[in-house]
């Protein structure tokens, strides 16, 4: 049995070899993210069943259950998939970039300047009563610019006659740990009460999401996704090295500074609206690979659903397991990923 099937549109306008064993995954586990957010729409007070809340969404439901799954728990869980495919593609894109394990945007720092751009921002720009003075719309330009500052500092303190993907992990920890301190600094000068907020958000939390956020996360994430797959063949060449990269006619440096873009630019998105969540963009590119290969062509997609699974999961256990109490979705990705970055330094300590 043949493991690519050739797929062609018109005689020589598009062809692409198709993965079998990735396209079988990627239809489960979109299935599978299907089902989670129906059956994590259908848990709470109001418990309705997976076909309850499908027919629902399509408008057939009653008033009640209408009024809970759209207006309560769709936003979040939407947000929660967002985020979730979002953090998960830039790990990849960084694991790949820096030929590194370890590599994902909180652990070298790229969380954590969309951080410090988002309180920042509602530091600025709020008035007395605490109300933005400026449009929330400009809230993820605010996380893409704190990213993208971040990653850049990072990569160039890196930098000695290339970056060494040894010294980019440790001055990223070092440039996580100093935007921690500029969040909790900013974090100190408001109310007592918008700390708190602040450092629940920081955490990594869903609580609270809306459909005005939806409308502007999911055709940034859209547009972002898209652009990801297409430059999915460049860092697969990224990953060969540089003279090899060199050698098959690829602008390296170039290149490299557009991924590093786009991977700044998904964490930002992610961060502006769901917090700082962390490890999946570390966890999910690790699971991908194990399921279809490192191959990124099929890794991003993968990746991708298994993040929005990860964090509408996480969402779903902190918001039922608990309750009343609302625990914060980063509680549960660190809970995982912490003990899983520590096994994977352990794993390449002698590398």
């Amino acid at each position: 049995m043949k493991k690519y099937q050739p797929l062609r549109l018109g005689k020589n306008f598009f062809s692409i070899l198709l993965d079998k064993k990735a396209a079988t995954v990627i239809t489960a586990l979109a299935l599978l993210t299907l089902l989670l957010l129906l059956t994590s729409a259908g848990i709470g007070d109001v418990m309705l069943n997976p076909l309850q809340v499908f027919m629902t969404l399509l408008g057939y439901g009653e008033e009640m259950d209408l009024l809970v799954v759209q207006s309560f728990r769709m936003p979040r869980i939407l947000i929660a998939l967002l985020a979730g495919i979002c953090l998960a593609i830039s790990g990849g894109i960084l694991q790949g970039l820096i030929r590194n394990p370890l590599a994902s945007p909180d652990i070298i720092g790229i969380t954590g300047g969309a951080s410090i751009a988002v309180v920042g921002f509602f530091a600025l720009f709020s008035d007395q009563n605490h109300s933005l003075t400026i449009s929330i719309h400009f809230l993820p330009v605010a996380a893409f610019a704190g990213a993208t500052l971040i990653g850049f500092i990072v990569y160039f303190l890196s930098w000695k006659k290339g970056a060494s993907s040894f010294r980019l992990v440790l001055i990223g920890i070092g440039m996580s740990m100093l935007a921690q301190s500029v969040t909790t600094f900013l974090m100190i000068q408001g109310p007592i009460y918008r700390a708190s907020e602040a450092n629940v958000w920081i955490t990594g939390s869903v609580y609270g999401a809306n459909w005005e956020q939806v409308r502007i996360l999911a055709p940034v994430t859209m547009v972002l996704v898209l652009i990801s797959f297409v430059s999915a063949r460049g860092i697969n060449i990224q990953e060969l090295g540089d003279e090899i990269a060199k050698g098959v006619g690829s602008s390296v440096q170039r290149n490299r500074f557009l991924l590093l873009l786009l991977s700044t630019a998904l964490t930002g998105s992610a961060v502006a609206f769901a917090g700082g969540i962390g490890f999946v963009g570390l966890i999910a590119p690790h699971i991908a690979r194990r399921l279809v290969g490192s191959s990124f062509g099929a890794l991003l997609p993968v990746s991708a659903l298994i993040g929005g699974l990860l964090i509408m999961l996480a969402d779903l256990i902190g918001r039922t397991l608990f309750a009343p109490l609302e625990i914060p979705a980063g509680v549960f990705t660190a809970a995982i990923g912490a003990p899983y970055f520590i096994y994977l330094l352990y794993k390449t300590r002698n590398s």
